[in-house]
């Protein structure tokens, strides 16, 4: 492999030197860290890094590959979703030999597919701690001199970017779901496919008020939850009927915006498969899987809702729940993929409550 000189350019003015592979181009974006030891493939398609510039801690990536194509019940099956959505890849030391039972090409090959730029050579756990001592910050991944303009993809309604532009149907199972994609996992909807569900997956802004379901479902997606105006006022709707909503990741910060709470952003976000969270109240403590950058005030709650979960690292916000309507979210990942499957019974949980709701 042919070693072409790159850099990471940090806002605040560091710069950390390296070499390119994956496409050879330069891009702009927030640059956040991932300290997941496996996943890559499952992480550099979630749609919730839209924009961003993803720096993993651990130090051999490719060592694994990236599998084939393969699709099952109409969704890629190790994929979750259908292309890459980080903008750049940050690692230590790019492994060009590969080895797994379902690897059908390298890293490199696949990021250069996509158009994905990538950098390696970087001391990425030093550079985490730079995130962790200065907060998240929009970097460049500068290939071979060439110049990009500076982006801040917060600024940017990246929901409208990864939802679908289309009402999809998945399955033919008794509970019918209304999936809000607002940049759902793949993962998520299998979820619901092997628990006797029909899901209907509709656009962040659609208006769902009016149709014919059983239970709403609001998933993960990137950036901002208050680009998502639209959502919020449909679901400041939905919220008074006892119709049972479950929301995940962006869809709990979601579910507190519309109920009247507020949101912030955190200093670097969790990012990770071992964030530690506590069921408020209890001494139940759960390790799950996790990727966002904002959260809710948890300060800010209405007297109709509760804190449901805790992280235990730093205190924030994990899960909220009304105190009387089948309505509550979690930050975390229950679905995984990758990453622990602690949570994965809230699924169950759900469908529980949309049974008793519909009567079937």
């Amino acid at each position: 492999m042919t070693r072409i000189p790159a850099k990471l350019l940090l806002s605040n003015g560091m710069s950390f030197s390296g070499y390119s592979f994956g496409h050879t181009g330069s891009v702009s974006g927030e640059v956040v860290f991932n300290t997941a030891m496996t996943g890559y493939p499952e992480s550099l398609t979630d749609p919730s890094y839209r924009g961003q510039i993803l720096v993993l801690t651990y130090p051999l990536i490719g060592n694994y590959g990236v599998p084939d194509t393969i699709s099952e019940a109409g969704l890629p099956a190790f994929f979750e979703s259908d292309q890459i959505h980080i903008s750049g890849l940050v690692i230590s030391s790019y492994s060009e030999q590969y080895s797994h039972w379902n690897a059908g090409r390298s890293l490199a090959s696949w990021l250069g597919e996509h158009s994905i730029p990538a950098i390696e050579g970087i001391d990425t756990r030093a550079l985490t701690q730079v995130i962790r001592e200065h907060g998240a910050m929009t970097g460049k991944i500068i290939v071979d001199g060439e110049e990009v303009n500076w982006r801040n993809p917060n600024s940017e309604n990246l929901v409208a970017e990864v939802s679908t532009k289309e009402v999809i149907r998945y399955g033919n199972g008794r509970y019918r779901i209304l999936l809000v994609d607002l940049g759902v996992k793949y993962n998520i909807i299998r979820h619901f496919l092997k628990r006797d569900t029909t899901v209907i997956r509709v656009p962040w802004d659609y208006d769902f008020t009016g149709l014919e379901y059983d239970g709403l479902f609001l998933s993960n997606g990137p950036g901002d939850p208050k680009k998502c105006e639209a959502t919020i006022r449909h679901l400041q709707r939905q919220l008074t009927h006892p119709k049972p909503v479950f929301g995940i990741c962006l869809g709990n910060q979601l579910m507190a915006l519309a109920s009247g709470a507020d949101t912030f952003k955190l200093r670097y976000g969790h990012r990770s498969h071992n964030q530690p969270v506590l069921q408020a109240g209890t001494n139940k403590a759960l390790v799950t899987s996790q990727n966002h950058g904002f959260a809710i005030d948890s300060k800010t709650l209405g007297s109709e809702w509760e804190e449901w979960f805790i992280n235990l690292n730093d205190g924030t916000n994990e899960g909220i729940r009304h105190r009387e309507l089948p309505h509550f979210s979690v930050q975390f990942h229950p679905e995984a993929s990758s990453g622990p499957t602690d949570t994965e019974y809230l699924f169950d949980e759900f469908l529980s409550e949309v049974g008793r709701f519909s009567g079937r």
